[in-house]
């Protein structure tokens, strides 16, 4: 099974479209951040949400993460992708929830981690923290302007370019577990 996350009309071929809104695309309408979701344990093998993980406010997105694990197949991968917190897309939509998805957010995901850096942040001593433990990686989706930048240049715009980078896009893999 294969879950478009917050598709709207726009789901993707191959997926199972899930949205807070009953619209054309949307298979099962679900409150994505607050509702459990009807999937068992370990039954996804792909997750995709473009465009909605901003609409949930910062304790619904520790939700959706903690239910992407637990469906999630060891091996699985999620693709989300959101508007980068540097980038004006970000903030022109009203229905965006405070704090912007930045990149340090995906080092929540891991259990090391939090366990080092903030361990106030998961279930153990906390009880709406996290509960997952994501391999993470992320890169952005930069503005044409650019053109087709260099690493030199990527760092370069990050760093002093407003404007520079419209989205971020991160993928998330359930770990397999050691088998002995």
């Amino acid at each position: 099974m294969k879950l478009d996350l917050g598709c709207g009309g726009k789901k993707r071929e191959g997926f199972l479209g899930v949205d807070p809104y009953p619209m054309e695309g949307v298979d099962v309408v679900l409150k994505i951040g607050t509702d459990p979701w009807p999937w068992a344990d370990d039954s996804v093998e792909e997750i995709y949400c473009n465009h909605f993980l901003e609409h949930l406010n910062a304790l619904q997105r520790v939700h959706f993460m903690n239910e992407a694990f637990r469906v999630m197949r060891e091996g699985a991968a999620a693709v989300i992708i959101t508007p980068h917190w540097a980038s004006n897309r970000a903030y022109g939509d009203f229905t965006h929830q405070w704090p912007p998805v930045a990149e340090l957010f995906y080092s929540y995901l891991r259990l090391a981690w939090r366990m080092t850096s903030a361990p106030h942040t998961d279930v153990q001593w906390n009880p709406v923290g996290y509960s997952c433990d994501f391999e993470t990686t992320w890169g952005y989706t930069f503005s044409p302007d650019l053109g087709s930048p260099d690493s030199h240049l990527v760092k370069f715009a990050l760093n002093n370019y407003r404007e520079a980078v419209n989205d971020l896009r991160a993928t998330l893999v359930k770990p397999k577990k050691l088998r002995i």
